[in-house]
């Protein structure tokens, strides 16, 4: 294996670096991917079966979960599940609502008898994918499906391997899914995409997945539009010498938990934190039920980096633009304002990812891989579109009209001019 690099930025020196690139593994599965794809457009249900067997291990023939199987998830839901599940959808709902409250429509004269707008219109039909991991994560259905409702899409469309727990049906259920179908993995997506027989074609899909959900949403944007491309978790933590080695291990391990391939670091100023945590994450793990998993992204993936100084520091994270990014220095509230590349941003040691991976309101479905460089997270707005409008006055015509024709004309554009100028010239002859 080739040796680490010790210094992976200006100003930035490892104190433990990662064994492997998550970006380099992210598995070459385009090829399957795309049979998967072409297979499901053009043989639909059928192709869908056969994936569902040899992925899932799946024998199904219906795939649509019927109300009466929504009613029995409900019926066998833990009764504190439930609660627990009805307060992250109120946070969630609440959080989205207020964003919506800013995205409002506008109408505008910009010149005298030009007047433009836009309009905020729900997307149609919008299909979320639901992974169903190892564990029940009952709040993967509520960060995309809840948000699709506050924004007013007409149908949500569900779907879920056919082997998650009956547990997220009921999350599903709650959170207002329309239609749910136990269809996991690429060719879920392709179905979403493209439609079948049973699955309805959406405009729009969302929500988190393994390689191969990542790649059919790859795949299939265009004709349908996707969130974004989101891999393995990520979390880092920036801090400086008031952090707090055990905290900030413990929420390192939590994300780390996730997946063997989850990406975790520490970015700090202060090399005793930095050699506490390394030490204190190897302490954890001794009695970390989730020790196997946490240990092994641990060691391909995690990493903790002393910086010279704040700017280093700063422009090292703005670099990563980690999904989840925590805050642990002496004034969390001015350093965050410093810092502009991340998925989300959890400012102060009270605020812990696992927060807002749950219950607390902001949604959990982030940009991964450095996306967080240009865009943010899941919120209600990737649930409408905003289309422009414009009418005009005779006397905007007149504003208008002899530039746009001079620029068509320049243009070589005579169609172009002659649209331009034909309004004109009838108001001038009076017709």
């Amino acid at each position: 294996m080739t040796p680490a690099p010790t210094s992976p930025f200006p100003g930035v020196t490892y104190v433990k670096a990662p064994e492997r690139s998550s970006i380099g593994d992210n598995a070459p599965v385009e090829a399957l991917v795309n049979e998967i794809i072409a297979n499901v457009r053009k043989n639909g249900d059928a192709a869908i079966r056969e994936y569902s067997a040899r992925f899932d291990k799946s024998d199904i023939s219906v795939f649509e979960v019927t109300a009466g199987e929504r009613e029995q998830a409900l019926a066998e839901l833990d009764l504190q599940t439930r609660k627990d599940t009805e307060f992250a959808i109120a946070n969630v709902r609440k959080f989205a609502e207020a964003q919506l409250s800013t995205i409002l429509p506008l109408e505008v004269e910009t010149l005298p008898g030009v007047h433009m707008g836009h309009r905020v219109i729900p997307i149609q039909r919008v299909g979320c994918y639901v992974p169903g991991g190892r564990y029940p994560l009952l709040s993967a259905p509520i960060m995309t499906i809840v948000p699709a409702k506050v924004a007013g899409v007409d149908e949500v469309i569900a779907c879920l391997p056919p082997n998650a727990h009956k547990a997220m049906i009921a999350g599903c259920h709650l959170s207002g899914a329309d239609r749910i179908f136990r269809i996991g993995g690429a060719q879920a997506i392709a179905a979403m995409a493209y439609g079948t027989a049973s699955v309805p074609a959406v405009n729009k899909i969302v929500g988190p997945g393994n390689a191969f959900v990542n790649e059919a949403k790859r795949q299939v944007f265009g004709p349908v539009g996707i969130d974004q491309l989101a891999g393995p978790s990520e979390i880092f933590v920036v801090a400086d010498a008031t952090g707090d080695a055990e905290m900030i291990a413990t929420d390192l391990l939590a994300q780390a938990e996730h997946d063997i391939r989850t990406r975790v670091g520490l970015i700090t100023t202060d090399r005793a934190l930095a050699e506490a945590t390394l030490v204190e994450v190897e302490r954890q793990l001794q009695t970390l039920s989730t020790a196997n998993t946490a240990r092994e992204a641990w060691v391909n993936y995690g990493e903790i980096t002393v910086c010279e100084d704040e700017a280093a520091m700063i422009a090292y994270s703005d670099l990563i633009a980690a999904e989840h990014l925590q805050v642990h220095t002496a004034d969390a509230k001015a350093f965050a304002l410093k810092l502009r590349n991340y998925g989300s941003l959890f400012i102060g040691e009270l605020a812990s990812v696992v927060y807002s991976d749950k219950c607390s309101g902001t949604n959990h479905t982030l940009p991964t891989m450095g996306a967080g460089a240009y865009t943010g997270g899941l919120w209600v707005g990737a649930y409408v579109k905003i289309a422009t409008h414009q009418w005009l006055s005779e006397g905007g015509v007149k504003q208008v009209a002899p530039p746009a024709a001079r620029q068509s004309a320049s243009e070589g554009l005579e169609g172009h001019r002659r649209a331009a100028q034909l309004r004109l010239d009838r108001m001038q002859i009076g017709k």
